[in-house]
């Protein structure tokens, strides 16, 4: 894969089923890439399935991986798949997450576990293993949030529980550096999708909406663009948190 070309590149998008995740498999697939979708749970198998057929609808090859990616050997098995259907992966996209608005002295130990094993734990050992696994040259892209450049309340698992993710991406650049694998991370702004609203009060949201241009949330069309570009003319940048949130927060 050349730093700039997706035509025949294999992409691995964790979470790769819907939202945000299912526009990046039809994104890049819509550019010459062959897609790795993984999902989570049961419920989004539909949405994975649709998914594979929106790309081979597209005229490249794709297949689904249900699997839960808090445990490292789970994660191990996802790469070993889509290497030992494509033959390699050079694009690695983690999308998966989870969200929890609670209050510090309402949230459980077991709040904490959940949400440190899907936005931290996950993570790492992804990064860990694209930097076993990818092809020279490859990249990997994680989304986190903007909420790691706000003060606010009731996010303090979720945005705590990105917020290792930073400094994953940051060792990992220096590390995978010397095989041409760039390491980055994209932090959105509150996304127009399920994955907020079940947080929010219709206030909050309209609070949210005020604090970026045009009054409204990022919308998954808005991050696409910016992820292809990471992987592919902006191979440069490695090691970078980058906020694209229409003015939401900064830092």
């Amino acid at each position: 894969m050349s730093s700039c070309d997706l035509k025949n590149a294999v992409v691995l998008i964790a979470g790769g089923a819907k939202n945000l995740g299912g526009l990046l498999s039809r994104d890049f697939a819509s550019r010459g890439a062959n897609i790795v979708v993984h999902y989570h749970s049961q419920a989004a198998q539909q949405q994975a399935e649709a998914t594979v057929q929106a790309v081979q609808d597209l005229g490249r090859e794709a297949f689904a991986i249900q699997a839960d990616l808090t445990a490292p050997a789970t994660v191990q098995r996802v790469f070993e798949q889509a290497r030992d259907r494509f033959g390699g992966v050079d694009v690695a996209v983690n999308t998966a997450g989870m969200v929890l608005r609670k209050p510090i002295v309402d949230t459980t130990e077991a709040d904490y576990d959940t949400m440190f094993d899907i936005n931290a734990k996950a993570a790492y050992f992804f990064i860990k293993e694209a930097g076993r696994q990818l092809n020279d040259n490859g990249k990997i892209i994680t989304i986190v949030t903007s909420l790691l450049a706000a003060f606010t309340d009731g996010y303090s698992t979720y945005a705590g529980s990105k917020s290792p993710v930073e400094h994953f991406t940051r060792a990992a650049a220096k590390e995978f550096a010397a095989r041409g694998i760039s390491v980055t991370a994209v932090g959105p702004g509150p996304m127009d999708t399920p994955f907020f609203y079940g947080q929010e009060t219709p206030e909050r949201v309209g609070f949210h909406k005020s604090q970026a241009m045009g009054n409204q949330l990022t919308q998954i069309e808005d991050i696409a663009p910016i992820v292809r570009f990471l992987a592919t003319e902006g191979w440069w940048i490695t090691g970078q948190t980058i906020f694209a949130n229409g003015g939401y927060t900064t830092r």
